[in-house]
């Protein structure tokens, strides 16, 4: 008797909890999936965000943080399920009582979707815009290139080995505002020049820095094709690039450029040179930040 009574409290809970499941006010799972038999039964799995998404009738029917009942549209055979969307990264997050930045709006699908750090996180024919963990439509261009630089190959990548290569993302402390550092502004949307390399020359003592350790580094770079714009042919008239601490200060980084190893090519388009570092005696290893302005943010760690 007290076995059946167990398991009719059993089966009302499941029931209740089947409806709360059902609410309106409960956020979407968000749950990756790759069909809908990976969701709940209120859900689909988004054809092209492969998240799963709650379906509805009414915006009363959808959480707070995807309040607009809209068709899914597209090309697939769900595409005019009525789908809860979202507006905003913040109400994704859970608004202004949110402390999470985990997920992201998708501009593309208008839901809920975790913020991307790689290109490995968006479908087929997308991109990851890793300073606002979106991922945006792949624009067709080449994937083959000659000589360095942009060469043929989008904004924001540049010609590695014969490949057109993503600019690689700013994972230093430099750029880390939770580690103290600068917060990163670059997008592909931005028009500023490319740091697409950064090669440690030597580190030893030196002349630059009165005879204190004298970390040397390549930097290279591109201003885009698309720009009127194009580099000095003196280092003299360089301006608008800069040097990020790990703290996050920074300082004009012209300064710090070997005049002679100043190199302009490509008509103006590429820039080569040496940059030096005075981190003081006994250092041995030095975290940098470079970039110029509106151009990506990229680091590297020179060490003896």
């Amino acid at each position: 008797m007290q076995l059946r009574k167990m398991m009719l409290v059993l089966s009302a809970l499941g029931a209740m909890s089947g409806l709360m499941a059902g609410c309106g006010d409960d956020d979407p799972s968000g749950t990756t999936c790759s069909g809908n038999d990976d969701c709940a039964e209120n859900e689909i799995c988004h054809p092209d965000a492969s998240v799963c998404v709650l379906t509805c009738t009414t915006g009363n029917d959808c959480p707070a943080s995807a309040k607009t009942c809209a068709e899914l549209g597209g090309t697939s055979s769900q595409s005019d399920t009525l789908i809860c969307q979202c507006s905003t990264d913040a109400l994704c997050n859970g608004g202004s009582d949110g402390t999470s930045s985990d997920l992201v709006c998708s501009n593309l699908d208008n839901v809920c979707v975790p913020a991307c750090d790689s290109n490995d996180d968006c479908g087929s024919g997308r991109v990851c815009d890793t300073a606002s963990g979106q991922c945006e439509e792949d624009d067709t261009g080449p994937t083959t290139c000659s000589g360095t630089g942009q060469s043929t190959c989008l904004y924001g990548q540049f010609c590695s080995s014969g490949t057109c290569t993503e600019v690689p993302a700013p994972t230093c402390a430099n750029f880390d505002p939770a580690q103290g550092g600068k917060q990163p502004v670059w997008t592909i949307s931005s028009t500023g020049p490319i740091i697409y390399d950064i090669t440690q020359l030597s580190y030893g003592d030196d002349r630059w820095c009165s005879g204190a350790v004298t970390p040397k580094a390549r930097v290279r770079a591109y201003i885009p094709a698309t720009s009127s714009l194009t580099f000095p042919q003196n280092v003299d008239d360089l301006s608008g690039f800069f040097y990020v601490r790990v703290n996050g200060t920074q300082e004009g980084g012209e300064n710090d450029i070997t005049p002679s190893s100043y190199t302009v090519s490509n008509g103006g388009k590429n820039v080569e040179f040496t940059i030096n570092f005075c981190p003081g005696a006994g250092s041995t290893r030095l975290s940098i930040g470079l970039y110029f302005t509106n151009g990506n943010e990229i680091c590297a760690l020179l060490q003896k």
